[in-house]
């Protein structure tokens, strides 16, 4: 006998008399042995169908999910194949007709697959990873590089032109870019030192840290930043600025509203800063000087002049006059 009280004769039996099942499991194990077929095809799809494959060769519909990557692939020449962009992407002028898919850390996933892209890029950020991996599922490619450094932005720019088959044109960017900058290095190798607090917001007081890429900007400008701890980009307060008692205050808070109007003699709090009793605030309007692309120079040319600001920058000859 064994453990179900049935002996192996009488199961033999009924089986017999009941085309093969034991009658009283006969319907059970026929609907068992149906939904076990069903799940194995559909399993089979899925356990049989490859990841899509990227498109090969150079990108036809490229979508940019941030300002650097959608300049950067302007600037190499394949703006013609963009189809959409950011809601902050709004250089050169021309790419604010394209569709927009969402900001730098919300965008649309659905927005981006109604466009078709080939091709997504952006800068490396809070929503790369997640988006990259969800759209390379589909078989599109995707290309979102650090670019927090100067180095890093040769190499953003060095990685769309491979992508879109614009790698020479990539090249005489970076080469240009690279004769920009040391235009304005030289401008500035027989200035001072100047003691620098660069400003991205007021409320809080947002500013640039060290080993970012404002800190490195600052060096390369002929500044030294004040701020030497507290990350990329630290908050502190006017009474930390008292204490660090900078040279120059770069006013980079564009964005917010009246900014330099809250930077003056008769603000509160800043009434007390030597930088800003003595006049020696710049604010700075352009904000290529904040975006980590193909206009850094210009950038850069353009912090150089607010740190020193009796300097001229001839960035189309190369020269200039400390």
């Amino acid at each position: 006998m064994n453990r179900s009280g049935y002996s192996e004769s009488r199961i033999a039996e009924q089986s017999a008399n009941h085309g093969g099942f034991p009658r009283f499991g006969a319907r059970v194990m026929v609907a068992l042995a149906l939904v076990a077929f069903a799940l194995l095809l559909a399993l089979l799809p899925a356990c049989s169908k490859p990841k899509p494959a990227a498109r090969s060769g150079p990108a036809q519909r490229i979508v940019s999910i941030s300002p650097s990557t959608t300049e950067a692939v302007f600037a190499v020449g394949a703006g013609d194949a963009m189809v959409g962009r950011s809601r902050y992407c709004d250089y050169p002028p021309e790419v604010k007709k394209l569709p927009q898919v969402g900001g730098y850390v919300d965008p649309s996933f659905e927005a981006i697959l109604g466009l078709q892209p080939d091709l997504v890029v952006g800068a490396r950020g809070p929503a790369g990873s997640a988006i990259s991996e969800k759209l390379e599922a589909r078989g599109i490619a995707t290309f979102f590089p650090p670019a927090e450094s100067f180095e890093a932005i040769d190499a953003m720019l060095l990685g769309v032109g491979e992508r879109t088959g614009r790698s020479e044109a990539a090249k005489a960017v970076v080469d240009t870019i690279h004769q920009h900058i040391a235009a304005v290095e030289r401008a500035v190798s027989s200035k001072p030192k100047t003691r620098v607090l660069v400003v991205f917001g007021l409320e809080p007081l947002s500013v640039a840290g060290p080993s970012s890429f404002p800190d490195e900007m600052i060096r390369r400008a002929g500044g030294t930043n004040v701020i030497s701890e507290g990350g990329a980009y630290p908050v502190i307060g006017v009474e930390r600025v008292l204490a660090l008692d900078p040279d120059v205050i770069v006013n980079a808070a564009m964005m917010e509203e009246r900014a330099s109007e809250r930077l003056r003699k008769d603000a509160p709090g800043w009434s007390r800063v030597r930088a800003v009793q003595a006049g020696h605030v710049s604010t700075i309007t352009d904000e290529a000087v904040l975006r980590p692309g193909p206009r850094i120079a210009e950038g850069l040319a353009l912090l150089a002049r607010a740190i020193h600001p009796d300097l001229t920058i001839d960035l189309d000859t190369g020269g200039g006059s400390p």
